[in-house]
């Protein structure tokens, strides 16, 4: 049975991997977030990173909005992070951003885990 965008998300953890052998663990999250673009254009895999979203209650406009790491392929939520281990919160915040994007699927991706890197496939 295939993985929901299996063909996306192959390649985006792909190069995640490639990010992750080359730098390793112990960097801000900025440095891994911009590793990623490097990659992403290198392996042409499409994105938009950093992109800003609004979000809506009850179908009205808020001032706040939201923003994204990654949408590559414009189906896949890529969040980054760096850090010794990840929480619920974090996987609540990619189960957000699906939501308030009405995307499917989301890699919640970890840089900051050692020996390997640590990601996560989150479903709507």
């Amino acid at each position: 049975m295939a993985l929901l965008f299996e063909d996306e998300t192959y390649p985006i953890l792909g190069a995640c991997f490639e990010v992750y052998k080359e730098k390793g663990c112990g960097f801000f999250e900025k440095v891994y977030h911009e590793c990623l673009e490097l990659e992403f254009e290198l392996q042409g895999i499409p994105f938009f990173g950093e992109a800003q979203h609004r979000l809506f209650y009850k179908g009205r406009q808020l001032n706040q909005s939201y923003v994204a790491d990654f949408i590559c392929c414009g189906k896949v939520i890529v969040e980054v992070k760096a850090l010794a281990q990840l929480s619920d919160d974090h996987r609540a915040q990619v189960h957000n951003y699906l939501k308030a994007t009405d995307l499917r699927v989301g890699l919640l991706v970890n840089f900051g885990h050692y020996p390997r890197l640590e990601y996560e496939r989150i479903i709507r």
